[in-house]
């Protein structure tokens, strides 16, 4: 056996020590409460950047919400919840929550959702007389065991957990009611009436990814009408492991191609987030004839941190910010040329 061990030691070739606590590893070692050591992982995890994106011009104001949250170590849910919140109180946003355009017969009705990086998720559609459906959302997820909450059973819930209802329409909303009213004609422009939404996604410090919606709909809709926003996998998906997406535009070619959920898996297959929102829309664009007649635009954030968006007409802003950059950017589009509007 010594001699055996000799030829080896001359060779120069080590081995594993065996003994009762198993095999050791020639990794640096650290002990155990027991006694014992293990091999330290001397690898450290990459530092995650936080990333926010939002939808449109007035998300830019809702991203620097967001982003007070994540600077400060804070969780992407609570951020998202955060951010959306900025258009949602703001009447001069005539889209969104309080102000927003009413439907065909003069009522504000909101539809908003949200989702955690554990898959949570909550949702409210049809929802009236409440400022900010967001929150309502959040507590459908953390409070009940329910995914979503419709119409006066939603309001109810959100009395009960202590909002306020309260009148959403505003003079200047109700102004522009009346005036469509002598008409009625129902004819929504690109990038201007079928915008309807914020779409938050985010990346916190923890890398884990979370996102939002909300909107108060089309305007002059038919009354009961609900549109994407609300709908988990249509406008918003979350799945840690991969990435986020949100959709803004027309709610019902979204819902058609379950947008959101298409992207994730899209990037599941190894799609960048760039990529992804192209073939997104491009997956619309081959389901509709009329597409050259509507829009819809997309965002898309992977675990990495890196970002994609895409629309199908001219026109789809959104908002990026990291530690590195906080800027509103335009995304690239499908039709490159000049289109009617209506």
């Amino acid at each position: 056996m010594s001699n055996r061990r000799s030829f080896i030691k001359k060779l120069g070739i080590t081995f594993p020590v065996i003994s009762f606590l198993g095999i050791s590893s020639f990794a640096e070692e650290i002990p155990l409460k027991n006694g014992r050591k293990k091999a330290e992982n001397k690898v450290e995890n990459p530092v995650v950047k936080p990333v926010v994106l939002s939808t449109w011009d007035f998300g830019f104001a809702a991203n620097q919400k967001a982003w007070e949250t994540l600077e400060s170590a804070g969780r992407a849910i609570d951020a998202v919840e955060r951010g959306v919140q900025v258009p949602e109180s703001d009447p001069n946003v005539m889209s969104v929550g309080y102000g927003g355009m009413p439907d065909r017969d003069g009522f504000v009705t909101l539809d908003s959702a949200i989702m955690d990086e554990t898959g949570n998720c909550g949702s409210v559609a049809f929802i009236q007389g409440i400022k900010n459906p967001i929150k309502v959302a959040r507590l459908v997820m953390d409070k009940t065991p329910h995914v979503m909450l419709v119409g006066k059973g939603a309001q109810d819930f959100a009395v009960s957990e202590g909002f306020k209802t309260e009148d959403l329409l505003t003079k200047k909303s109700k102004e522009a009611w009346e005036k469509w009213k002598t008409k009625a004609n129902y004819s929504p422009k690109i990038n201007v009436d079928n915008h309807d939404t914020i779409g938050m996604i985010a990346l916190d410090k923890n890398g884990d990814l979370s996102g939002a919606c909300t909107t108060s709909g089309l305007a002059w809709k038919l009354h009961g009408r609900v549109g994407d926003s609300p709908i988990i996998g249509a406008a918003l998906f979350v799945d840690n492991e991969i990435g986020a997406a949100t959709a803004t535009g027309k709610g019902e070619a979204v819902i058609k191609t379950v947008g959101a959920h298409l992207i994730v898996e899209l990037m599941r297959q190894g799609n960048s987030p760039q990529k992804a929102c192209e073939l997104a829309v491009k997956r619309i664009i081959d389901k509709n004839a009329d597409a050259k007649n509507f829009q819809v635009g997309y965002l898309a954030l992977n675990k990495k941190g890196e970002t994609g968006a895409y629309s199908i007409q001219k026109g789809f802003t959104y908002n990026e910010f990291n530690p590195d950059k906080k800027e509103k950017m335009t995304a690239e589009y499908h039709f490159k040329t000049e289109i009617r509007t209506y």
